[in-house]
């Protein structure tokens, strides 16, 4: 009997188990970026491999590197092209890649799960267990985490510098969050300053969020000199949560603005007091008796 050299798919001919199905798929997706990154570099190069194109070609491949690359199904080995590409002043520039990047270890997904599981409030010894299935002994350190914390950090920076002049921003939500954050050690409930903004077709978009030391009107009136520098234009209707610093830096910025006092708030600080001594309540029945 002849021997069969057939090209053999990912997964065809091994035994079947418990993890045979994770194990082809990330079988293919290895072949899959290879055959992306191939792609790419043939394009570079204006030819494949071998192939004879005279002048046309844009530079000669120069081996390949092993990359460990982290995604959604674990830590993968790829082979990675080398090539040098020629340069107009008659030079040659090591080629990168656009799909894996140089240094890139994970992909952006596995590091929105990283995000997600610190800003949750684990350190890195609760990501690498918490995401020891995604990572499956994928590189992990302090270092990394602290980069990609970094990165979250200049991306939020370049959202709250934002322009705003093209927004059509009709009604403004002014109100004070107090989640619980850690602090070292403690943990610890602080004032952030949200601003949400009502489109004229009804969508809505977060403006500004701000960490402060208290909820006061010298916070507010930064915040709303702030979206004004940003190019926000004067809306028709402030709703806000009964804050008098609140109220001031509004009237301060746009004398004539309309506001309105939110009625969760009013019911909860005014209303629910008084009406529900010794008495069991519904909050939406005293909203309506309210209106």
């Amino acid at each position: 009997m002849g021997s069969d050299s057939r090209k053999r798919e990912p997964g065809e001919g091994r035994e079947v188990g418990a993890d045979t199905i994770e194990c082809v798929m990330r079988e293919r997706v290895r072949d899959t970026i290879e055959r992306i990154v191939e792609e790419e570099l043939e394009t570079a190069l204006g030819a494949a491999r071998s192939a004879r194109v005279g002048e046309a070609r844009a530079g000669y491949r120069h081996g390949t590197r092993s990359r460990t690359l982290t995604t959604s199904l674990g830590a993968t080995t790829i082979t990675m092209p080398r090539a040098r590409l020629a340069t107009e002043d008659g030079g040659t520039t090591e080629w990168a890649s656009a799909a894996v990047p140089r240094y890139q270890r994970r992909t952006a997904r596995v590091d929105e799960a990283i995000l997600g599981v610190y800003l949750s409030g684990g350190n890195t010894r609760r990501l690498k267990g918490a995401l020891a299935p995604l990572l499956r002994g994928g590189p992990l350190g302090k270092d990394a985490v602290s980069r990609l914390v970094g990165r979250l950090a200049a991306d939020f920076e370049t959202w709250t510098q934002r322009a705003l002049g093209t927004e059509d921003i009709r009604y403004l939500f002014c109100d004070g969050w107090y989640p619980c954050v850690r602090i070292g050690k403690r943990r610890e409930r602080v004032p952030i300053l949200v601003t949400l903004g009502v489109r004229a077709n009804g969508e809505r978009v977060v403006l500004d969020l701000r960490l402060v030391g208290q909820e006061s009107a010298a916070g507010w009136q930064d915040a709303i000199d702030t979206l004004v520098a940003r190019g926000l234009r004067a809306p028709v209707l402030a709703v806000v949560d009964g804050n008098p610093g609140l109220h001031t830096a509004l009237r301060a910025q746009w004398p004539t603005l309309a506001i309105q006092r939110c009625t969760v708030h009013y019911a909860d600080q005014r209303i629910m007091p008084s009406a529900t001594r010794g008495a069991s309540w519904d909050k939406d029945v005293v909203l309506m008796r309210s209106a």
